[in-house]
């Protein structure tokens, strides 16, 4: 057993946006903490957390990275994570193997987007969220006014909990102290408003408070100071200096006395069925290590030289070197020959890890992403709290320089498909394309380098085709009957349907209405089969139809020539028949979209995006001379937004995009993709 229990555990995800000094934190807490002899530099490559090359070739983290540690009486398990939006898949999935987030935020820049976006995936996971302000020793700082911009982005609930003194080379606390000199604001307001927060959790403390007027002792304040961080009536706000190391201690300490513990924070749940949502059982994980065994597993690695790791965060029961864990719903158990915790690249080997501990194991090829890992069979299709990615959008069409490799590029892409949860791969038969997506053209292009780097595979790229979809407006039915004869056994189906719209997202529904036995129940998969073929090919402009529901209410058989790929086909033309009467749309993806640049350019950028058919919802002032354009626009309207965005602002733009809906293309641009569209010989009917 390890030497800590749960209960001394914090699981800590360190957020924010890139520049804001994560990484050069995360050594400086390690240094803090006893764990490194010496803190490493992001800008020599000699960090624990960015140990890929290609981290050290970029001078930013590009996945995220653990450690841990210990620091006073508690053991710290700890998530450095990327900050720049292209790789927040990354800095997301770690938000479902901690308690507390970290949100730093560059005490020079201010807040940017991707502190405003983890503040708010962090909320909405229910995490307690701690906000730090680093570099408070650069030059220039009106730490007053950040502040106040962080209570007005983010609410009055964030509050003090320290304050830079000495010329910012130290901090004051201001929980326990009520007098004491600080660059700025007062420490006794501080710690007024801090208790005046905190006591409004307990309502015979804050009584007893009201009557007496004395301050209550920490004793009594850790416990309505814990549930205010996780109700989210409480983010406290610390200053420090990763590069100085002002600051450091204390927020250790904060993490150990303050921040929750596995059996305290507010637990995400686990659902009981076929799929994680609120139509399944849902329950709480016991972090009792006695119990049976539930983990979950939050990142896959694949490793040049260990090959597949699954990283998980135990919620339930205690994982040993000799347990049987099962997958998912596998029925075929796995033996844990070797267990690791992460300390950056290294992988140390331990014997046993508690409720809370995160962990790793090596060489299970079942091991997947979201999958969760559990010892016993009553415990199969049990699922967690999916989390929340964004969609990926941005998109290249890829192919092999060298003739032979197509089978390994299909290989290195899953690959790198099982590591990043919003890295995609599509397959276009109607293009021939090979298409991956990421969240914006950095995320894509340092998959494009570990392909070259780490799989010695080179390959070339394009623009891709835009996912357009297909839907229907109206309702119709369709019929088709096919029937051959070739002299010897023939075939035959028969296949009557009707199809109807579903609201914009509501996908696919196949309905079996058919009475009688008219279609014998074992040929009703079969029709399924032959109206998803349809649907996936698409039949006004050959991209896939969705928001449509399908209903089967009649059709006929033959005793000796009904066969299965009679109703597939059979399926599969009556759904196109249907859809070709049913007043047939083709839908384009709408992103949401984040500009940055200079103000001076604000103006030519706006009417940049509105000539994009985009619509502005928004523009906001940043710091220094930048500012932020929000807004929506389709996604076929950015090809090569990079270079123009570079051309308006002189290099100095940045965007990022989300995916939003789709919403129907106008139609001209219908009558274009449709002309284009050759179908199949055999779908002219």
């Amino acid at each position: 057993m390890p030497n800590y229990t749960t209960a001394a555990i914090r699981t800590v995800a360190l957020v924010g946006h890139g520049g804001s000094g994560k990484t050069t934190l995360a050594e400086a807490l390690l240094l803090q903490a006893g764990a490194i002899k010496a803190a490493g530099s992001v800008e020599k490559g000699s960090t624990v957390s960015d140990h890929d090359p290609l981290e050290k070739l970029a001078g930013h983290s590009l996945q995220s990275s653990l450690v841990n540690f210990p620091w006073r009486d508690t053991h710290v398990h700890l998530i450095d994570t990327p900050g720049y939006p292209d790789f927040s898949g990354q800095a997301i999935e770690a938000l479902a193997a901690v308690e507390t987030a970290l949100v730093v935020i560059n005490a020079q820049t201010g807040i940017e987007l991707a502190a405003e976006r983890m503040m708010r995936w962090a909320g909405n996971r229910g995490l307690a969220r701690m906000i730090v302000i680093n570099k408070i020793d650069a030059d220039n700082l009106d730490l007053a006014a950040l502040v106040q911009q962080i209570r007005e982005r983010f609410g009055r609930e964030c509050m003090l909990l320290d304050l830079p003194a000495h010329d910012r080379h130290d901090v004051v606390e201001v929980l326990e102290h009520a007098d004491g000199d600080a660059d700025f604001a007062s420490v006794a307001a501080a710690h007024r408003a801090l208790i005046d927060q905190i006591v409004e959790e307990d309502e015979s403390l804050l009584a007893r408070y009201l009557e007496e007027g004395a301050d209550p002792t920490l004793a009594e304040l850790h416990a309505p100071f814990e549930q205010a961080l996780r109700a989210g009536h409480l983010i406290p706000i610390l200053f420090c200096s990763a590069r100085t190391g002002a600051g450091v201690r204390e927020l250790l300490d904060a993490l150990s006395a303050l921040a929750p513990n596995p059996a305290e924070g507010n637990p995400p749940p686990f659902y009981r069925g076929e799929l994680a949502d609120a139509s399944s059982a849902a329950f709480h994980a016991q972090p009792d290590p006695s119990l049976h065994v539930l983990a979950h597993v939050f990142k896959v690695i694949i490793d040049p030289f260990v090959g597949k790791m699954g990283v998980f965060r135990v919620y339930q029961g205690t994982v040993t070197k000799d347990s049987q864990l099962f997958v998912g719903s596998g029925k075929k158990p796995f033996r844990v020959g070797h267990l690791f915790m992460l300390q950056g690249k290294d992988y140390v080997e331990v014997d046993t890890l508690v409720p809370g501990d995160i962990g790793a194991v090596a060489k299970v090829e079942e091991i997947e992403f979201d999958a969760v890992l559990h010892d016993s069979h009553d415990e199969d299709h049990i699922h967690l709290k999916p989390l929340d990615f964004p969609k990926p959008m941005q998109g290249l069409a890829v192919e092999t320089k060298r003739k032979g490799d197509e089978q390994r590029l299909f290989e290195v892409l899953h690959r790198l498909e099982m590591e990043d949860p919003c890295f995609s791969v599509e397959r276009h038969p109607t293009t021939n394309e090979t298409v991956i997506r990421g969240l914006g053209e950095m995320h894509l292009k340092s998959k494009l380098e570990k392909m070259v780097q780490q799989y010695k595979l080179e390959v070339t790229t394009s623009p891709p085709q835009i996912p357009y979809r297909e839907t229907i407006m109206g309702k119709a039915e369709g019929h088709f009957r096919h029937k051959k004869q070739s002299g010897g056994a023939g075939q035959f189906g028969e296949v009557h349907l009707r199809i109807e719209p579903l609201a914009r997202g509501g996908g696919f529904e196949f309905v079996d209405s058919v009475k009688g036995g008219v279609i014998p129940g074992v040929f009703m998969p079969a029709v399924e089969k032959g109206v998803r073929k349809a649907l996936a090919d698409g039949v006004v402009a050959g991209f896939p139809v969705e928001d449509i529901r399908v209903t089967v209410f009649d059709g006929k058989t033959h005793a000796v020539d009904g066969k299965e790929v009679a109703f597939i086909t059979a399926g599969r033309k009556a759904t196109i028949e249907a859809i070709r009467v049913a007043s047939p749309i083709v839908l384009e993806p709408i992103v949401n979209i984040e500009v940055v640049g200079p103000e001076a350019a604000i103006g030519d950028l706006t009417g940049d995006l509105s000539a994009k058919r985009g619509h502005i919802t928004g523009t906001d002032s940043r710091n220094a001379d930048m500012a932020s354009i929000g807004g929506q626009v389709p996604l076929a309207e950015l090809t090569d937004y990079q270079s123009r965005l570079k051309s308006l602002t002189g290099g100095r733009g940045a965007y990022s995009i989300e995916f939003s809906h789709y919403a129907q293309v106008p139609p001209q641009t219908q009558n274009q993709l449709a002309a284009k569209f050759r179908p199949r010989d055999d779908d002219e009917q």
